[in-house]
Formats: structure tokens, C-alpha cells, sequence
């Protein structure tokens, strides 16, 4: 069997491992626990190809305990029950390190039957990950492990270990490697973080540029074998959810070039649907009343890439970024409208005031005869001041005007009809 040249460069040491400098750097806290020989259970955090199962496989080769495997996406009961029963044996007799890859696939009644074991240390359970675990894996496991955060890789420290790469690819190869100026770079930043990537991305290149004893890697073929291979993105998971909070985030903080950024990552990635939705939203709830046409025009942006498709829908979608980016804003309306919603919840709904109710006519009962109610259009300016909130809750004030020069205009064609301040 052909072992990958990402598996045979993995590193066997903690000084070895690329990245990760903040968790297990000198006198960091992983490396401290992990020197220490005490091992606890733990879950590891991160993105594919950062340095995930490299460490776990070190905290084995450094222990007395037997290290078992299973992954999330195909572990059953009985795998976990055999890994279980392994610690009768003489082998497993000082306890056994299992290493758990993607634990999130596995459910509730699986991760259960850890517990007990992880409890009274027969068992300890390392885990892995590339959702949040917060979210993903059961508190019951979480209580009882501590959580590493794992970052993607800078492209800086990928370049020595894409250096390494080829230098092992030349001696597993038989080859004479002759790599141009510019390509180990290339592949570093096209990684997105993930060393496993660029190791592979070597490796192709090596594969594609073969011609007898020798290859000649040039920057060419690097871009070819790298393209689009920097994206990180997961329709489902967190990096989805971060792409779309950063665009919004990068709108609301009037930032066009970041949010076109943003953009562009969900547009490469194919998913328009998910940005026409965010930018729908960031229209009513950051820009708002400050600048109420951009709802309508972003509207109209976004039907229009719709109906296009890509690459075209790039144009309308570019547009209407930048023109919420660029535009006043306004959070009056979301603070208004979920003010309101609060007060729902508190009070219930509360009785009508009797002059907004949809009848004419008072039963004998009725404390007060006849509606009430006044015809604001029969007053000067089409406003004369009367009751419209319920009783419990007839002063509440929802709405504030917000500082931008539409509300403010509003604010100064009320104030003095309504003679009252806001």
C-alpha cells in the first residue's frame, strides 16, 4: 500500500509540529500537560490538516498507555465496547489512550458509553474535531475534558515544512528535484492554513512534473495544482457561519473592501443563496431607517443575481455590498421592534384600547358607551394625540430616532406637531 508523503513527514516530535506555537510553545499549557506524563482527557478544536492527530500520536508515543483509534464518521457501539474491553487485558492493563477522531458524528448513546471509563481513568479519551465542540459534543464529555483550540497554519511556517516535503519527495522518489523560485510559497498560501494540503499539493507536483529521473516543479504547475485549494468553507459548519458574521460584521463596520472580501469567498464557493439572504438582512437591520431605500435596491440586487447565475451575479451582489458597506446607519428599527417583542413576552396581549377596536357597538355591560375613536385625518397636520397602547404598557417609547440625517429629519417634522420630545 502507497503511504502519503503528508503521513511520512509527520512529525515525531512536539518541536517538529508546524504551528500551533500559542498551545505548545515553551512553558505553554499543552506542552506543560503533555510533559508532564499526567494526560487528562481533552478535545482538540481546529481545522482539517493542522496538527490534529500529529499531537495525539505524540502524547501516545510518550506514554505507557495503549493508544486505539476510532473516527466519528464510522464508529460503531461494539467498536467502543471492544476498545473498552481491551482494558481487562495485559496490555491494556495501564489504561488505554483513545484517540477519537471527529467526534461530532457520533451520538448521544455513544458518547455516553465513554463516561464511565473516561471517569475512573481506565480510559483516556482524546478527542478531535473541526466544529465547535460547545455545539457538537455532548456538555456530559465536554464536563469532563479540556477543549485545545487548534488555528489554521500562517503561510510562513507551512514554507519550511512544503521545503521538507520536497527534499523527502527527492529521496522516496529517486528523483532530482529541481523547484522554481517562488513555488514553495505559492503552495504555503494556497493552503489555507492546512499543512496536510500543501504536503499533498507537493506531492502532486512532484507526480505531474516527473520526466525520467528528474522533475522540474515550476511556479505553473503550483498554481494549477493550488487553485482554489485556500478555501476553507463548509455550507453546514463553522466556517459558513464565520464567512457570514465577518461579511456582516465588516458591513455594519463600513469596511466595503473586507466585506467585498467576504463576499467573494461565499461567491467562489458557490454559495450565492446564503449571501443574497445575509445581505437582505444587513439592509433592514444595520443600515435600516438611516438609509431606507437600500432595502429596495438590495432587493433588486439580489433578484437580479438570481436570475442571472454565476459569474454575472458577481456584478449586482459586488454592487449592493458596497453600497451597504458605504451607506449611513441605523439599528433604531431591530432595537424598536425587539424592544416590543420583549414587552409581548412580558405582558401577554394586553385588551385594546376601546377606540382601536374593529366594532361599533357597546353591550350593557360597556363602563364607557360609544367607540371613541379619533379620525386623525380629520386634524391639522393628520395627527391629534389619543390613546394607542394597551393600558399596561400606554408610555412605553419602542422607538428612539436614530442620529443619521433621515431620522433626524423625521424627528424634526414630529417633535413639533407632537409637541413632546422623543
Amino acid at each position: 500500500m502507497q503511504v502519503p508523503l503528508a503521513d511520512k513527514i509527520r512529525p515525531k516530535t512536539l518541536d517538529d509540529v508546524v504551528g500551533q506555537s500559542h498551545i505548545l510553545g515553551r512553558g505553554r499549557p499543552l506542552r506543560r500537560i503533555i510533559e508532564s506524563g499526567r494526560i487528562p482527557n481533552m478535545i482538540f478544536y481546529g481545522a482539517s490538516g493542522v496538527g490534529k492527530t500529529t499531537v495525539a500520536r505524540i502524547i501516545a508515543d510518550n506514554t505507557n498507555l495503549k493508544m486505539c483509534k476510532l473516527n466519528g464518521t464510522s464508529a460503531s457501539v461494539q467498536d467502543i465496547k471492544d476498545v473498552i474491553a481491551d482494558t481487562d487485558t495485559l496490555e491494556g492493563y495501564n489504561g488505554i489512550l483513545l484517540y477519537l477522531d471527529e467526534i461530532q458524528y457520533l451520538n448521544k448513546k455513544q458518547q455516553q458509553s465513554l463516561l464511565e471509563h473516561i471517569e475512573n481513568g481506565r480510559i483516556t479519551l482524546i478527542s478531535s474535531t473541526t466544529e465547535n465542540p460547545y455545539f457538537y459534543v455532548y456538555n456530559a464529555i465536554i464536563s469532563r475534558s479540556t477543549v485545545f483550540e487548534f488555528k489554521p497554519v500562517s503561510a510562513e511556517e507551512v514554507v519550511p515544512a512544503v521545503n521538507r516535503a520536497f527534499k523527502l519527495a527527492a529521496e522516496e522518489f529517486g528523483l532530482s528535484i529541481d523547484v522554481e523560485d517562488g513555488v514553495s510559497e505559492h503552495i504555503a498560501r494556497g493552503c489555507g492554513g492546512d499543512v496536510r494540503k500543501a504536503i499533498n499539493t507537493v506531492e502532486l507536483c512532484v507526480l505531474s512534473s516527473q520526466t525520467g529521473s528528474g522533475a522540474s516543479v515550476t511556479l505553473e504547475t503550483a498554481k494549477l495544482l493550488t487553485q482554489r485549494s485556500n478555501m476553507r468553507y463548509d455550507r453546514a459548519g463553522d466556517e459558513h457561519y464565520d464567512t457570514l458574521s465577518a461579511l456582516q460584521k465588516s458591513i455594519r463596520g463600513s469596511d466595503e473592501n473586507a466585506a467585498l472580501h467576504y463576499a467573494a469567498r461565499l461567491l467562489e464557493s458557490g454559495d450565492i443563496i446564503s449571501l443574497c439572504r445575509r445581505l437582505l438582512v444587513i439592509a433592514a437591520e444595520d443600515i435600516g431607517l438611516a438609509y431606507p431605500q437600500a432595502i429596495p435596491i438590495v432587493k433588486a440586487c439580489v433578484d437580479s443575481a438570481l436570475q442571472l447565475g454565476m459569474p454575472e451575479a458577481r456584478l449586482p451582489l459586488g454592487d449592493a455590498v458596497i453600497l451597504l458597506a458605504t451607506a449611513p446607519k441605523s439599528n433604531s428599527g431591530i432595537m424598536a421592534i425587539d424592544a416590543a417583542l420583549a414587552d409581548l413576552k412580558e405582558y401577554g396581549g394586553e385588551e385594546f384600547p376601546r377606540q382601536l377596536q374593529n366594532k361599533h357597538f357597546d353591550g350593557e355591560g360597556a363602563r364607557v358607551k360609544g367607540q371613541n375613536y379619533l379620525y386623525p385625518h380629520d386634524f391639522p397636520n393628520h395627527w391629534v394625540e389619543q390613546q394607542y397602547l394597551p393600558d399596561a404598557i400606554k408610555d412605553r417609547v419602542y422607538y428612539v430616532y436614530g442620529d443619521n440625517r433621515a431620522e433626524q429629519a423625521a424627528k424634526a417634522y414630529w417633535e413639533p406637531i407632537k409637541k413632546k420630545k422623543q
